[in-house]
């Protein structure tokens, strides 16, 4: 684990609530895709964030901060990146690391800025195995919570192999794609997950009812299930 100040580089607004933030690290660093990092606000407040760059990607850091009234936690580390252009982290953090020693199939599932931790995981699957055959399954409450779809629509007509199931909780009628949760997309599109490895960036709750619901009821293997919550339940 390595301490590094980095400067802000950019912040974009993607939407009313998330941002995406890129920071130039002082000092070479190495991650694995998956991983995350550490914002130290001092000595016992630290924040984790889900790195949405790649391994590949080390002149910069890529994050994606949802911050709102509703989520201080991230608001505030959002107003340091702003007013002092200047963060310091601990990195890599997590255990739930892209396994690229198999070409087993992957399932990935996110909800909300949990994309960033399946983006950085599916772009290094794509540039170093792009034979293996991945899908995604990214949850929103609405459509506009889905901030970086039109990447991911790209990404198919490019890679064959890959499948992005984008799932909306509260669809408008303009919306032609599933609704539900991706916890039900996947429990309806798959008879057995016992082939797959599944990466899951979630609520605490969420992760926890997944690995039961699908060892339980599609054969999933519990060692080739992996997300940082299960460290916490």
């Amino acid at each position: 684990m390595t301490t590094l100040t980095c400067k802000v580089s950019s912040v974009d607004t993607i939407t009313d609530t998330v941002y995406r933030v890129r920071l130039a690290p002082e000092a070479a660093f190495h991650f694995r895709a998956g991983q995350y990092l550490i914002v130290v606000m001092d000595e016992r407040d630290k924040r984790p964030f889900s790195l949405a760059s790649t391994p590949m990607e080390t002149s910069f850091i890529e994050l994606h901060i949802g911050a709102s009234e509703l989520n201080l936690y991230a608001m505030a580390v959002m107003d340091r990146i702003l007013k002092e252009r200047e963060i310091t982290v601990e990195v890599p953090q997590g255990e739930a690391w892209l396994r690229d020693d198999t070409d087993r199939p992957i399932v990935l599932i996110a909800g909300g800025t949990g994309f960033s931790y399946a983006r950085s995981i599916l772009l290094t699957v794509l540039a170093r195995q792009p034979e293996r055959k991945v899908a995604i399954y990214w949850g929103g409450r609405e459509r506009d919570h889905l901030y970086d779809l039109g990447e991911l629509e790209a990404l198919i007509l490019q890679h064959p192999q890959l499948s992005v199931v984008p799932v909306v909780e509260q669809p408008d009628e303009q919306w032609q794609g599933r609704s539900g949760t991706v916890l039900m997309a996947v429990m309806q599109d798959y008879g057995s997950l016992e082939p797959y490895d599944i990466y899951i960036a979630g609520r605490f709750e969420m992760a926890k009812i997944a690995r039961e619901r699908f060892c339980a009821e599609r054969s999933a293997v519990v060692d080739r299930i992996f997300g940082d919550a299960f460290a916490f339940i």
